[in-house]
């Protein structure tokens, strides 16, 4: 029998889930060793309503980094849910019902069974979509497949929305025969053959830089562990670039509710729905830390001088530059009306932080995003130098 809420926050109590980082986006972590969900509201305590309608949810993986978080969520709102992997969610989740398989072929152990919804978090496999939607197609009424902003072709327009153009083989130049696509398109694909294989059935989730407590990427980690730091911090641009991510747990709680009212279609998960200045996302996180630090911003025409890429090693930062200039300016009353909300940033820096601090010190030491100090010495040294 799959585990309900109940059952969920006994046994968490005594054991709690684990995680390992997978990203929706294409640069994913290695496992970690640290549990980003123990104890049950251990990241951001909150009072929670059971749904009006109890689910059977399909979760295809569900141990990666967002996976943990959507069968928190999906418990906590009372559904039961059952999982679907090559046999680790047994050792990660030994009080839910893990139905072992191997995507690349084996779904016998899905045959004759029914759930409501089944959540897909495949990474850029088109194979694995094929294989799973045909062994679900008479066993779910939604299937929602977490895609990724990066299946848009254009992100140039202002505001973007989710009817804006993906990628296709002839807009990415691509050869059909083609094994291994570029990420954007291998995720474009992946949604049209969801869409033709369960028509009138389908949640295209897409998602951007999902951040938070178990991300294993540090493409967020490093700011707020930068900043706890302290002293002088080389800033990108001019503080008026706009950001837009989302908290794994803002993600996850977004998937269950338009699981919970059967909502179809496509979906942007950014965040906040007014997108806020790099400055105000770096003077927010320093609020949560006690260090001090002062920031120095260099202009994105010097760090590219210097060979500073946005997105790289300086991480969530994407200048609104010719072609990118809707990148983080999505236009989100559709998710709102449909149940996405935003928590505070004090909220996501503070349990970023608490996750950070609470790795191996190997790990803390060994980031996989971002400048190192030597070079941040090395830059700011250089600019301050041009400037002056």
């Amino acid at each position: 029998m799959s585990l309900t809420r109940k059952g969920f926050l006994k046994l968490s109590a005594g054991g709690a889930l684990a995680a390992h980082a997978l990203d929706a986006t294409p640069a994913a972590g290695a496992p970690s060793d640290v549990d980003p969900l123990r104890p049950a509201d251990h990241w951001g305590a909150r009072i929670v309503q059971e749904a009006p309608r109890r689910l059977n949810i399909l979760i295809l993986g569900g141990t990666g980094f967002i996976g943990p978080f959507q069968v928190r969520s999906a418990l906590d709102r009372g559904h039961s849910v059952t999982l679907f992997n090559r046999g680790s969610g047994r050792n990660m989740f030994p009080y839910l019902e893990t139905l072992v398989g191997d995507r690349n072929g084996d779904y016998s152990s899905l045959s004759g069974r029914r759930w409501d919804v089944v959540i897909d978090n495949a990474t850029n496999n088109r194979r694995w979509i094929e294989l799973a939607t045909e062994a679900l197609t008479d066993s779910v009424d939604q299937f929602m497949f977490v895609s990724s902003r990066s299946a848009y072709a254009d992100v140039s327009r202002v505001p973007m929305t989710a009817d804006a153009p993906t990628w296709t083989f002839e807009t990415a130049d691509v050869p059909r025969d083609q094994e291994r696509l570029p990420y954007g398109l291998g995720k474009a694909e992946m949604e049209r053959i969801v869409q033709q294989m369960m028509p009138g059935r389908t949640t295209i989730l897409r998602p951007g830089l999902i951040i938070g407590p178990g991300d294993e990427t540090d493409r967020f980690t490093y700011w707020p562990v930068r900043i706890d730091r302290g002293g002088e911090v080389l800033a990108p641009g001019d503080g008026t670039d706009p950001v837009q991510i989302i908290d794994v747990r803002d993600f996850t709680d977004f998937t269950v509710k338009l699981a919970e009212d059967a909502t179809m279609g496509e979906f942007n998960c950014v965040g906040p729905h007014t997108p806020r200045p790099m400055a105000e996302l770096l003077y927010g996180i320093r609020a949560v830390t006690s260090a001090e630090t002062s920031f120095t911003w260099v202009p994105r025409e010097f760090l590219a001088e210097h060979g500073i890429r946005p997105y790289a090693e300086m991480p969530v930062w994407r200048p609104p530059v010719e072609g990118n200039e809707g990148f983080a300016r999505f236009d989100l009353t559709p998710e709102v009306e449909a149940g996405l909300t935003f928590r505070s940033l004090a909220d996501t820096a503070s349990a970023t932080l608490e996750y950070h601090y609470s790795r191996p010190l190997e790990r803390q030491q060994n980031f996989r995003s971002g400048l190192s100090a030597e070079r941040e010495v090395e830059v700011l040294a250089a600019w301050h130098a041009r400037s002056g």
